[in-house]
């Protein structure tokens, strides 16, 4: 204990202002690193490089280990080098966030009412195309990004970047036609792409109902909502079944008013957490889840 104060003092003693200063800018620059990361797939990445640099840490520790030990010292300097190739995504959509960090939101209010008005009526598109969908067994799927992005879905599609209307969607998914095979993205009352290609399910929850197993886009809906915080709708093709899949979970057989109910209350929050965001300025950006032969 008296070893633990000599050593508190002794760096006490040599605390000066400038390294307060130093290590502002290093903490400084640790946050804006994880803020650049934040609600992206290099959030998960720099989770997972963090497990193994501790255990290596430990294991190089504990045990004498010089073989292992050089490997690590000499593959360090080429994976910190690596960094930038990794995360260059998320770091160049970080950028552009911070960019927008300045803007002072004067009318706040008229912000977030415009918002929430627009979330309403593109809300109001879908759940229109959707019930029109299900009465005409037009199989579809229909994927809508909250905070996390999905820029590798999107971009194996069709990029389309249009106004959410229920004519687009009933045309995107109608049979046999070029982008009625896939996903349709909407991110930021937008249609982005079309014809997505969405990870499957690989979960089990479609096969332990009594009602067997459902079909690909099921799958998909499902997988989506595993891997992001994303709203994934689906109409069966073969029965017109309505679906809601969040956060792993399957919500089955809605009809027009739980459809849109379902979806104001999944998208209404999402609304108000980036408003608060964008009040809040610069500190606020750190505070802080089936039936038979259906597709």
């Amino acid at each position: 204990m008296s070893e633990l104060i000599s050593n508190f003092l002794f760096i006490w003693q040599r605390f000066t202002w400038e390294s307060l200063i130093d290590i502002l800018l290093v903490a400084a620059f640790f946050a804006v690193f994880l803020y650049l990361l934040r609600d992206t797939e290099g959030q998960t990445l720099l989770r997972g490089a963090l497990v193994v640099v501790i255990a290596i840490t430990l294991l190089t520790s504990m045990v004498n280990l010089p073989a292992f030990s050089w490997l690590v010292s000499t593959l360090t300097p080429v994976l910190i080098l690596s960094i930038p190739v990794i995360f260059a995504p998320e770091i160049r959509r970080g950028l552009g966030r911070m960019g927008k960090i300045g803007e002072l939101n004067i009318f706040g209010a008229k912000r977030s009412q415009r918002a929430t008005e627009q979330l309403k009526k593109t809300l109001d598109a879908i759940t229109d195309a959707v019930v029109q969908l299900s009465a005409r067994k037009h199989g579809a799927l229909i994927v809508i990004r909250r905070k996390q992005y999905l820029d590798q879905y999107y971009k194996n599609g069709i990029l389309l970047d249009a106004d959410v209307t229920p004519q687009l969607l009933l045309q995107i998914f109608y049979p046999n036609t070029p982008l009625h095979d896939g996903a349709v993205i909407i991110e930021d009352n937008r249609i982005k792409a079309a014809s997505c290609v969405m990870p499957l399910s690989s979960s089990g929850v479609l096969y332990v109902s009594v009602e067997r197993s459902l079909g690909l886009r099921h799958r998909a809906a499902l997988g989506i909502s595993e891997v992001s915080d994303a709203i994934a709708v689906v109409v069966s093709e073969e029965t017109g079944t309505i679906s809601i899949a969040q956060e792993g979970r399957l919500i089955r057989r809605l009809d027009s008013d739980r459809l849109r109910n379902s979806l104001h209350a999944f998208m209404t929050l999402q609304v108000t957490e980036i408003d608060k965001k964008s009040r809040t300025g610069f500190l606020g950006l750190f505070r802080k889840k089936t039936t038979k032969g259906e597709d």
